[in-house]
């Protein structure tokens, strides 16, 4: 079943609306969207069409309304338990802040997205347009292996539920790659992965296939062929004309970039580059369309060509310090480290669920010992069956030994973090001191509490410990046992369920750390 099918009002708008923005039309659509949003009664249709707006907004380049779409659509999806929804608000909410240069909170939604995303079970065309969302921030941030990999989700789900393959085609994500290898001074890159994108057009074009590319990828494709002219490729004609594939993109902010932009590139490639200067001075594009190195990268090629090399030196090195701001790789390790935060931010509101501090572990916003035993007087006391496991960390005297305490509280807070995500649904995870936990599980017998320990066992082990703290590797011994009594009887048959999940965890370590 897909999202649609779960919307009871005014399906029909909110389906012309979805072709519009696919065909660029995205005013149009704005329209039908704001009629939608003003008469329906259905939380679903209202969720619905203020995402859909929120999108509307930003290939229109509307930035100073996405502050308040996103605040709109946020308080009607908060209540819907639709992953799909929540995974697309996120993904379009990291474009506007991308475009408001908000990074800290582009890369926060981009984590969210990704997680609901991954959650939703059943495939269907708006997961995908999802997904292609997520992409296309991804890419406009600049983490382009984030984006290829996304790209390719939404591609294979869309071919699965009858999208043709070359709707997600996305050169724009290729072509904002080439471009900040060129930034970054490796125009052969550059070169060779724009060539890849022509071969990929013509490809389309031979098939008979161009008609499912969308208009702004049609305009990515002409941006991509003016580029490679200005770095000394011949420019194409007939149906992979530049000047033709620019002229597409609709109503688009970013494909108006794209043409002013590559204008410039064709007035290099065409012997003319005072007119290509001329061009990038009254240009006024989004630094976030294809890099806030673009324009200046432009005009150092366009001032060399005109024999102006100490300008065009200049130029280059100003193209350079701002694609500096660009770095994959601490842009890879700062979503990472995200990730990490919202995980204990998360846990930290779940244990503010409970009865205030005096019940929570300061550092690891786990609950403590005395919340511990209070949740498992109260699940026995509703006849529930109970499986408590002790987790004793390996290796962790050796981390505080090598890296200082410091180090081990980080570690401890990972793990924490580990353990919380891989627990199942209503498990209660808790902090009993040092470097030991418990975890509970109601209902629960010793069968499927193995399975959960082996769980445990393997997202620890294969943590990314040797970037937290080298050299000393991290692992857990788990160990069960059942709680067996209720009422006067439940301490001394909690303190003999404690004794024996103890015992059986250090069954479970490895002989050279066992005490």
């Amino acid at each position: 079943m897909g999202w649609l099918d779960r919307v009871t009002d005014q399906v029909d708008a909110l389906t012309q609306a979805r072709s519009l923005q696919e065909a660029s039309c995205s005013a149009e659509a704005y329209t039908i969207l704001d009629q939608v949003i003003r008469t329906t009664t259905d939380p679903y249709a209202r969720a619905d069409a203020l995402v859909q707006r929120l999108s509307a907004l930003i290939n229109l380049g509307r930035t100073a309304e996405f502050t308040r779409a996103i605040e709109e659509a946020s308080g009607t999806v908060r209540d819907l338990p639709e992953p799909y929804l929540h995974g697309h608000l996120d993904a379009l909410a990291a474009l506007a802040a991308q475009h408001q240069g908000a990074l800290d909170r582009c890369v926060t939604h981009l984590v969210r997205a990704a997680r609901a995303l991954g959650a939703v079970g059943d495939a269907d065309r708006d997961t995908a347009w999802a997904w292609h969302d997520l992409a296309m921030a991804y890419s406009y941030l600049g983490f382009h292996g984030y984006a290829l990999g996304a790209i390719e989700r939404a591609r294979q789900l869309g071919v699965s539920v009858g999208i043709p393959e070359e709707t997600f085609a996305a050169p724009g994500i290729r072509l904002r790659n080439a471009l900040a290898l060129d930034h970054n001074g490796d125009s052969d890159g550059c070169l060779r992965v724009l060539r890849d994108i022509a071969v990929d057009l013509e490809r389309y074009l031979g098939a008979g296939r161009a008609d499912s590319l969308r208009p702004s990828s049609l305009a990515a494709y002409g941006y991509a062929a003016a580029r490679r002219a200005a770095l000394g490729d011949p420019a194409t004609r007939g149906d992979a004309d530049p000047i033709r594939l620019l002229g597409y993109g609709g109503d688009s902010a970013r494909a108006r970039d794209m043409r002013q932009l590559g204008q410039a590139c064709l007035a290099v490639a065409g012997g003319r580059p005072i007119e290509a200067v001329t061009r990038l001075d009254r240009a006024r594009v989004s630094n976030e369309t294809l890099g806030a190195a673009e324009p200046a990268r432009l005009r150092s090629i366009a001032l060399g060509r005109a024999g102006d090399h100490a300008a065009a030196h200049q130029a280059d090195r100003l193209a350079f310090r701002l694609a500096a701001h660009r770095n994959d790789r601490l842009r890879d390790v700062y979503i990472d480290g995200v990730a990490a935060r919202i995980d204990h931010e998360e846990m930290r509101r779940e244990a503010a669920r409970y009865e205030g501090e005096a019940l929570t572990d300061p550092l690891t916003g786990l609950p403590n010992r005395r919340r511990l035993e209070r949740y498992i007087a109260a699940t026995v006391s509703r006849g529930e069956r109970v499986v408590i496991g002790v987790c004793d960390l390996d290796g962790f005297k050796a981390v505080n030994t090598r890296h200082g305490h410091h180090s081990g509280d980080l570690v401890l807070q990972r793990v924490a973090g580990v353990i919380n995500r891989v627990m199942r649904r209503g498990d209660f995870v808790a902090r009993y001191g040092g470097d030991e936990f418990v975890v509970v599980l109601a209902g629960a017998g010793m069968t499927e509490a193995a399975e959960v320990g082996r769980r445990i066992g393997a997202a620890v082990r294969t943590e990314d410990w040797e970037s937290l703290v080298p050299g000393t590797p991290v692992g857990v011994s788990v160990g069960f046992a059942e709680v067996s009594g209720s009422g006067p009887a439940l301490r001394s048959a909690l303190h003999a369920a404690f004794e024996e999940a103890d015992r059986a965890m250090l069954r479970t370590k490895p002989p050279s750390r066992t005490p």
